[in-house]
């Protein structure tokens, strides 16, 4: 039996319903501010943003810094009260230090969760804004109804910028929550107790079904271009559709809800700095 296909399409429409409530209480646009390097696929991303949020009532200004000038950049928009989001889009150019970059951006306006203040509120479950991708999960888990309290959850994965700040997430929706990465040893028995698995380690195809509990719910974060143009996760997604109760697809599953999660925090963050 093939699992139920986790579409994250109708949790983003939700979440963009909700901004345009919102935007249009505050009688102006929020307004995101974007910078980039030189590269052409985070350009393309940026664009991408742009689209949506200027389709749904928020401003997006965008700046291109090549080199050591993006920390200054970073720190202008950061003082700029008519900006109130800010975003780097990765890669950073070379020879800016990521860390030092996002220790940059005012944690009132860091609404990809990247700054320390904002990841240490949420390891101590008070309110920040969270990585968006991980929080796009979260909203996904909550829309389709899953019960997260006193469910076994594996991560797989711990990263920054997913694996962690969901595990952070879940562990705060009363999960019992265990994080695994490629060095876990027996990683298949582990990744095999979980009620609900989630997969962001950045290897293609890297989950098999010899890792999944039969009728377990599986979110694939993973985004990997393939030769022909199609997209692969870090689930062998065919494969274990027939052993998992819910799977997320690629594409079309967590990828969705990613853009607006951020579109949702820079409207919350336009509320904060108004109020």
């Amino acid at each position: 039996m093939s699992a139920r296909l986790l579409d994250g399409r109708p949790v983003a429409e939700a979440i963009w319903r909700d901004v345009e409530q919102r935007v249009a209480r505050l009688g102006r646009p929020p307004q995101l501010g974007m910078i980039s390097g030189a590269d052409e696929a985070a350009a393309a991303y940026g664009r991408q943003i742009e689209r949506q949020f200027t389709r749904h009532g928020l401003g997006v200004t965008r700046r291109t810094s090549l080199g050591a000038e993006m920390l200054d950049d970073v720190g202008r928009m950061s003082r700029d009260d008519a900006i109130d989001g800010i975003l780097l889009l990765t890669p950073l150019p070379e020879g800016v230090v990521p860390e030092h970059a996002v220790l940059r951006i005012d944690p009132a306006k860091d609404v990809d969760g990247q700054h320390p203040a904002n990841l240490g509120r949420l390891a101590q479950r008070r309110t920040g804004f969270a990585p968006a991708t991980a929080l796009g999960g979260r909203r996904l888990l909550d829309y389709y109804d899953v019960a997260l309290r006193g469910a076994r959850v594996v991560v797989v994965g711990r990263s920054p910028v997913v694996g962690m700040p969901l595990s952070l997430l879940l562990i705060n929706a009363d999960a019992t929550v265990t994080v695994c990465h490629s060095r876990t040893r027996d990683l298949e028995r582990v990744a095999r107790e979980a009620d609900v698995l989630c997969v962001a380690i950045g290897r293609p195809g890297f989950i098999g079904p010899d890792h999944v509990k039969p009728g377990a719910i599986v979110l694939d974060f993973g985004t990997h271009p393939g030769e022909d143009g199609s997209m692969h996760g870090d689930v062998q997604t065919e494969a274990v559709s027939q052993i998992a109760g819910a799977i997320t697809p690629v594409p079309g599953g967590t990828g969705p809800t990613t853009v607006s999660v951020l579109a949702q925090q820079t409207v919350q963050a336009a509320e904060q700095h108004l109020a």
